[in-house]
């Protein structure tokens, strides 16, 4: 279905998981895109699997500089930008009483500000491309309390409503801005959660659709929030995650 076609798009952490699935519907959807990330090395090879509609830069999303850089790349490579998914993040474990202040401040830097950077700037480019659609990669977590896992959760319900006050701010300028909210995918970050056999299935038995999900299901939700499709779509957070939302979140406590 080639409807990217014409179409630029940007995506952070695209060297990897979700990320990399995103991108490559971008291109197989007929689009371009550039991909960005902290490390330079699997951002190349997926850059190569790509192949050549696909380009890459570095940037941490935490760092106003890098994410300007990255959207000065962008318009100097393509000169306009249609397309954006936001799916840099990082995770950690701690509660309340024992998580350390640094850590709670770092996953926010990243998963919430480091979106409202990219969302600022991609948005900014696309205002001079005409409009576009930005989507950002949330989670389960972030409408469902996972024990342990609080900085993570917080971030992830803050940048629910960033998606909200975006799309409410940015629409006039024809940009359309939504989120997808996983439930639990095999990627580098959910590692330790699904290397353990007892929180894999505390997960499947909150799931009517009990099967942990891929990255192809979330970056599918990702390509038609991107596309015309859904053109009368914006301010919208996409459970896509068997149905996890309907219930309760895990009890992660026997893992740690």
């Amino acid at each position: 279905m080639e409807r990217f076609v014409g179409k630029v798009g940007f995506v952070t952490g695209g060297g990897t998981g979700i990320g990399f699935a995103c991108a490559a519907a971008i291109v197989e959807g007929g689009g371009k895109v550039v991909i960005a990330g902290r490390r330079e090395a699997p951002l190349q090879s997926a850059a190569e699997l790509l192949g050549s509609a696909a380009s890459f830069v570095q940037c941490d999303v935490a760092r106003d500089a890098d994410v300007e850089a990255a959207m000065e790349t962008v318009r100097q490579r393509h000169g306009a930008l249609h397309l954006a998914v936001n799916a840099a993040g990082t995770g950690g474990i701690g509660s309340v009483l024992n998580g350390p202040v640094e850590d709670f401040e770092r996953t926010l830097q990243t998963n919430l500000t480091g979106a409202y950077r990219c969302i600022r700037a991609e948005a900014k480019l696309m205002k001079t491309s005409g409009g576009g659609s930005i989507v950002s990669i949330s989670s389960i977590a972030g409408s469902h309390t996972h024990h342990w896992m609080t900085a993570y959760c917080v971030s992830k319900a803050g940048l629910n409503m960033l998606t909200k006050c975006a799309a409410d701010d940015l629409g006039e300028h024809g940009i359309r801005v939504n989120a997808v909210a996983p439930g639990l995918v095999p990627t580098d970050l959910a590692a330790g959660l699904v290397g353990n056999e007892t929180t894999v299935q505390e997960y499947l038995n909150r799931m009517p659709v009990s099967r942990l999900g891929t990255t192809e299901d979330i970056a599918n939700s990702a390509a038609f929030l991107l596309s015309d499709e859904a053109a009368w779509v914006t301010g919208l957070v996409l459970p896509t995650d068997g149905g996890h939302h309907l219930r309760q979140g895990p009890n992660l406590l026997p893992q740690f």
